[in-house]
């Protein structure tokens, strides 16, 4: 069979059986579907040999690149000793050394590991833990039952999760099955929900979180957010100051702050978790995505002793936290981590991460005078470039005009993958990009950008 009859057949038997993610099957189905066959490096090959720099680490997930050989040497030799265990009644080696470290890297005050299989049940346990925290704590703590989140925040896709998101279009269908939540105002500059400017707003959009915890911090179990960056609502940046003024104002109110890090973790934003960057301690903390390089699903929850404690007990109490997943610390997801985080120290990551972050500005600054970018956004080594209609007005493109996946799709064919968030184009390159490839990634964006708009 020749590559190209292969590659035809491959795209038929996918349009035929496949239903993917976050995807208009409709509009699918009329397409020819890139095929990735393998990867090298920052570099992804499809079934008919051609290749595209990986300019959103495959979903934000690649830290080190595809077939990096310390984390290709991990996996096979767990798989000498075992693939699978359970941690119900057992333990293994690969999950406790790997909770060892997250300990070691996580800010200070986190002490305890559970672990689970994506950023949505990280999320989904972090929730689940802080309401039974506060039942346990008995009194009028029965009564903090729900949550409270920012608008345009994506948390995941599990009904936890779900219910303390602020995406209308991912998350208004769905109301039905959810419990109720509180919602505040998000960090958004370009856009300001109050029409202020940053720095002599002096953070007013926070007043909008604190406002909520004054009249309803009683029944609040606890707060959730992406520390510096919320991802999906379009890599909206945090200004100075706003992580910092929500731990105060949980501390204050008596509320928990849940961290998630699922996007954010693992060295994406120059820092290897992004709540560092205001040296802040949530209560506790989701991880996923880069926690494996890229390798294999795996998450984790950290939290406090304060809250590990609350849960101890006689067995007839019931005070056990009733969670877990089939493959929960699997050592296969652990071993690869703990090699993860051996490059990290052996290669300097976040140390030669440092340049790439100063380039990637630089290499953007000129897109700045495109009459159609409204605002670039960049944390680390993520960027978000927001198209706009009217500069002048700041008004967005109809979503009918899908400017974004227009965009992606010339990306595309000049040699890059890229996935938009609407009509704002994403660069969330693996760490290891290298500065001629980081240069290239941008370059073809920004000629695809143009190529469109």
């Amino acid at each position: 069979m020749s590559r190209k009859t292969h590659t035809q057949t491959l795209q038929a038997e996918d349009r035929r059986y496949l239903w993917h993610p976050f995807t208009q099957q409709r509009d699918w189905v009329k397409t020819a579907p890139l095929i990735i066959e393998r990867g090298q490096g920052v570099y992804l090959y499809d079934s008919d040999g051609r290749r595209y720099l990986d300019g959103v680490s495959s979903i934000w997930v690649n830290l080190h690149g595809h077939r990096k050989g310390a984390l290709d040497r991990a996996l096979t030799a767990q798989l000498k000793r075992i693939a699978h265990s359970t941690l119900l009644g057992l333990s293994s080696v690969p999950a406790i050394e790997l909770a060892k470290r997250l300990v070691g890297i996580a800010p200070h005050g986190l002490t305890r590991v559970f672990y689970s299989d994506n950023g949505s049940t990280a999320v989904e346990i972090a929730l689940k833990m802080a309401f039974q925290y506060w039942r346990l704590r008995g009194g009028s703590n029965k009564s903090k039952t729900k949550f409270l989140h920012l608008g345009q925040a994506y948390h995941g896709d599990t009904l936890g999760a779900v219910g303390v998101g602020g995406i209308p279009i991912f998350h208004e269908r769905f109301k039905p099955l959810l419990r109720p939540s509180y919602e505040a105002h998000a960090p958004y500059c370009y856009r300001c929900p109050l029409g202020l400017t940053f720095p002599q707003c002096k953070t007013a959009c926070a007043d909008s979180v604190e406002d909520v915890l004054k009249r309803h911090h009683g029944e609040i179990a606890a707060l959730i957010v992406e520390p510096m960056l919320l991802a999906a609502g379009g890599m909206i940046t945090m200004p100075p100051g706003y992580l910092t003024r929500l731990r105060k104002l949980c501390t204050r109110y008596r509320v928990l702050l849940i961290a998630d890090e699922v996007a954010t973790g693992f060295g994406r934003t120059g820092r290897m978790f992004a709540c560092e960057h205001e040296r802040v301690t949530p209560d506790l903390m989701a991880v996923s995505k880069g926690l494996t390089g890229g390798y294999l699903p795996l998450a984790a929850t950290l939290t406090t002793e304060q809250i590990y404690r609350a849960f101890l007990g006689r067995y007839e109490e019931f005070k056990t936290f009733f969670h877990g997943h089939s493959y929960t610390g699997n050592p296969l997801g652990c071993a690869v981590a703990l090699a993860n985080l051996d490059v990290f120290e052996k290669e300097d990551t976040l140390e030669r991460l440092q340049p790439k972050i100063a380039a990637l500005r630089r290499l953007l600054e000129p897109l700045r005078d495109h009459s159609h970018v409204g605002d670039i956004r960049q944390i680390g080594l993520i960027a978000g470039i927001e198209l706009v209609k009217n500069r002048a007005t700041k008004a967005p493109y109809p979503l009918a005009e899908r400017v974004g996946l227009r965009v992606a799709d010339e990306a595309r064919r000049l040699g890059l993958l890229i996935r938009p968030l609407g009509n704002v184009i994403v660069l969330m390159p693996p760490l290891s990009t290298t500065l001629p490839e980081l240069r290239k990634m941008v370059g073809l964006a920004t000629k695809a950008i143009r190529a469109v708009i």
